[in-house]
């Protein structure tokens, strides 16, 4: 099959397809319309919308409607994200489900970890990369956070053990892979086979469009969705320009526009995607009906206030992912 890339990379070869056309319009024609056929040909369909909605909706619904709660980062305001407390206190909380970010140790044990590095969870300091399982099992993930008392002690807990204790709880999870894609892709394929029941009761999402290729190159079966902040290349999650230098700004930004329109238009379809991951700023109904029509589920990130949590249940209508199920606190971005 075609190994797809990343946004702006497959609207790089658009973009020359273009060029091409203000030069010989037919051999542009010929070009456009062979990238679609191959585009086609290689694209994943959708996992039945009946298994899909099983897996969004979940098992335990939180809400009238059927509207279901993920604990973003297992919960990261009421307990140290990506714990196995996390996921306990969410799971006393109500949460339908929990989000999980999957990340490698340099020894190659998928863990749970949001950062690259460990500083700003841990007594520890360093990349994840460099350090080895047996580095991280010393380190207290309790030790910055607002409850550290509570929690003291924590570990950083294996994704093994982290599926584990979700499937003991059955609450839903969302992998949220960072990176990696043939390793992430191997190591979920192989949690699939030895835990069939997350084929009805998990989700993989990524802001990565190749981890989604390779996910659904290893087992189609599996539930996906695109993960999407706009403007994320040129801005960070406050807003800040990521770049201090106007033409870079400038740059970055043209490949926001690009990013946006391939996954609004082209990535969501070669990958087969059932649900996108949306950072709430940029939903609205309308926003939320263009992808029904599509059959893709919205799901807002992150829903913190009780008044967003009001609009989204009334409202909306969606899923919504969020930091605390207990109070109003400050997104993570």
């Amino acid at each position: 099959m075609l190994q797809i890339g990343d946004g702006a990379e497959i609207l790089s070869v658009l973009f020359a397809l273009a060029l091409a056309g203000t030069r010989n319009a037919v051999l542009s024609a010929v070009l456009i319309a062979a990238l679609y056929a191959l585009l086609v040909l290689s694209r994943f369909p959708q996992v039945p919308a009946s298994r899909s909605e099983q897996v969004l909706r979940g098992r335990k619904k939180v809400l009238s409607g059927g509207i279901s709660v993920i604990a973003h980062r297992g919960g990261g305001h009421d307990a140290p994200e990506n714990t196995i407390a996390a996921i306990r206190e969410a799971s006393a909380n109500g949460a339908t489900g929990v989000e999980l970010d999957l990340e490698f140790t340099a020894d190659g044990i998928p863990v749970l970890m949001h950062d690259e590095t460990v500083d700003r969870t841990t007594n520890g300091s360093g990349l994840l990369k460099q350090l080895r399982f047996a580095d991280l099992s010393k380190l207290d993930a309790a030790a910055r956070h607002r409850l550290r008392e509570k929690f003291h002690g924590e570990k950083i807990p294996t994704l093994q053990e982290a599926v584990e204790e979700c499937i003991s709880l059955q609450l839903t999870i969302y992998f949220d892979v960072k990176g990696h894609p043939d390793e992430a892709a191997a190591v979920l394929k192989g949690l699939y086979k030895t835990h069939p029941v997350l084929y009805n009761t998990s989700i993989v999402c990524s802001f990565e469009s190749t981890v989604i290729y390779k996910m659904r190159q290893a087992d189609p079966e599996v539930v996906t969705a695109l993960t999407h902040r706009p403007w994320s290349i040129s801005r960070l999650g406050d807003g800040t320009p990521r770049s201090s230098s106007p033409w870079k700004h400038h740059w970055s930004q043209a490949l926001d526009v690009l990013q946006d329109w391939a996954i609004h238009h082209l990535l969501w379809r070669v990958c087969g995607v059932s649900a996108i991951l949306v950072q709430k700023s940029f939903i609205s109904p309308d926003y939320v009906q263009f992808w029904a029509k599509r059959g893709v589920e919205v799901v807002g990130w992150t829903i913190n206030t009780a008044v967003e949590k009001q609009y989204y249940q009334d409202l909306l209508k969606i899923n919504y992912i969020t930091d605390s199920l207990k109070e109003d606190c400050e997104p993570h971005y």
